[in-house]
């Protein structure tokens, strides 16, 4: 199992330093991370309200972060342009982002307007409103893109680059506070870019 969480780290790490240089897209992050372990455990509780909570809330603070704050010119910090790490990254870059996001958004119009649409998805106690149905839509969608990305990724890099990617996206929540727990300190205090002298700190 070491290389597996070699692999975990890794990708953690790569992560971190490519994507993760804006302090605002930090505490985004930092605010998905917590509603996400809000959602994980509701969904024990009620999966309607776990699925909302974790695409209303999560997903989209997490994803304007990126596409809104999250610098896109070139990176001195790493020495990468912006479309070198989208090249390279693991999981969903920008693109593949807007593809999901479309899908996302496209669901609760469907659910209103062509629920039969949707109805061969969604179990029936979960039928009797858009809500509803949106919201088993919105889940079915987190886990189909999860296994989607696994899919590819291992007919591009092997198994287990895919399972360890799955891993650390299941994971990230926790890992979020622990790494970004201190960027709105940092923001009140007026650093709008981690400096990443850590990352320095491993590249010299």
């Amino acid at each position: 199992m070491h290389p597996f969480f070699e692999t975990v780290a890794t990708q953690r790490w790569d992560d971190h330093r490519y994507y993760h240089h804006s302090r605002i897209n930090q505490t985004l992050h930092l605010i998905s991370a917590l509603s996400f372990l809000v959602a994980y455990a509701y969904l024990f509780i009620d999966p309607v309200i776990a699925a909302l909570i974790a695409w209303l809330v999560s997903m989209t603070t997490r994803q304007i972060g990126h596409f809104f704050f999250e610098p896109t010119d070139y990176d001195f910090v790493n020495q990468a342009t912006h479309e070198h790490k989208e090249e390279i990254k693991v999981g969903y870059n920008l693109q593949r982002k807007v593809v999901l996001m479309s899908i996302w958004a496209l669901i609760p119009a469907l659910a209103y307007w062509m629920p039969e649409a949707l109805q061969w998805a969604v179990p029936t106690e979960y039928q009797d409103s858009a809500l509803r149905m949106t919201a088993m839509v919105w889940l079915f969608l987190g886990a189909g893109g999860l296994v989607f990305r696994v899919l590819q990724l291992w007919q591009q890099q092997g198994l287990m680059a895919g399972l360890a990617w799955a891993y650390k996206i299941i994971t990230d929540p926790v890992h979020d506070v622990k790494m970004y727990h201190k960027a709105p300190l940092y923001l009140m205090r007026g650093q709008l870019l981690d400096p990443m002298e850590h990352v320095n700190a491993t590249q010299h």
